[in-house]
């Protein structure tokens, strides 16, 4: 989402779970949105492993990495930092939309359509 130039308007529409809360946390500051009764979940990866040990030791090494590189994306688009988002994904944390907008997970709540920016060229396509 950070290579490419357009400006993204991310919007939680009822809920943004896991890998959905970063990408809701990764569109273009100031147009990170969410409706009133919204919610948002962040946590750790989750994934099973099977096989041999070391298999197993692959595989945990693995999903660490994963965890550590959504930690730093989390609190590069948040404000965060890095130390919180660990302790916070430790379990589901589940956040209403001002909780999020708070946390700097979203900009804004809206609740009305006509908040959203619609200019550019999709717009011009309807």
């Amino acid at each position: 989402m950070q290579y490419i130039k357009p400006d993204l308007t991310t919007i939680c529409f009822g809920q943004a779970a896991s890998a959905a809360a970063v990408l809701l946390a990764a569109g273009t500051p100031g147009k990170r949105l969410a409706l009133p009764h919204s919610r948002v979940l962040i946590h750790q990866p989750y994934a099973g492993a099977q096989g041999q040990v070391s298999d197993i030791e692959l595989a945990s090494r693995e999903i660490q990495r994963l965890k550590t590189q959504l930690e730093e994306i989390l609190a590069r688009h948040t404000g965060q930092d890095v130390s919180r988002i660990h302790d916070d994904t430790d379990r589901d944390y589940v956040m209403t939309a001002e909780e999020a907008k708070e946390y700097g997970i979203i900009d804004e709540v809206i609740d009305q359509r006509d908040l959203v920016d619609n200019s550019g060229p999709i717009a011009a396509v309807k």
